[in-house]
């Protein structure tokens, strides 16, 4: 006769980060929240729009609602509307910048495909 020892919890798998931001992310967000957007949070969000379903939302916010979670990476703080937090675990916010354009950009693990202009994405 086997024995189950029922006292053990078995081992959860750790979560990745909910976010993470490159350096050229944190740098501009750093510049932003010195200048115009001083006293302001960056809050992300994700909304059901675009040919693929879903876009990312990025909105200056004056205060942490009851309903963001809070990250801090590089010394920067972001704020992520808790509704899109299964969407986003694991992403990681860049900011680039070209001969022609320039702003952040998002790779997530939990896309499984974009729209062909790239403003939309599906999970």
């Amino acid at each position: 006769m086997s024995t189950m020892n029922t006292t053990e919890t078995p081992k959860r798998r750790s979560l990745p980060p909910l976010m993470q931001l490159t350096e050229g992310a944190a740098n501009r967000l750093r510049h932003l929240y010195s200048r115009g957007e001083a006293n302001k949070l960056l809050r992300i969000g994700v909304n059901t729009k675009g040919c693929s379903g879903m876009s990312y939302q990025m909105d200056w916010v004056g205060e942490k609602s009851s309903t963001d979670e809070s990250v801090t990476d590089k010394d920067v703080t972001i704020l992520i509307d808790r509704k899109a937090t299964l969407f986003l675990i694991g992403t990681v916010m860049d900011y680039k910048e070209d001969k022609f354009t320039s702003g952040f950009t998002f790779e997530n693990p939990n896309e499984k495909g974009r729209c062909g202009c790239g403003e939309s994405f599906h999970i």
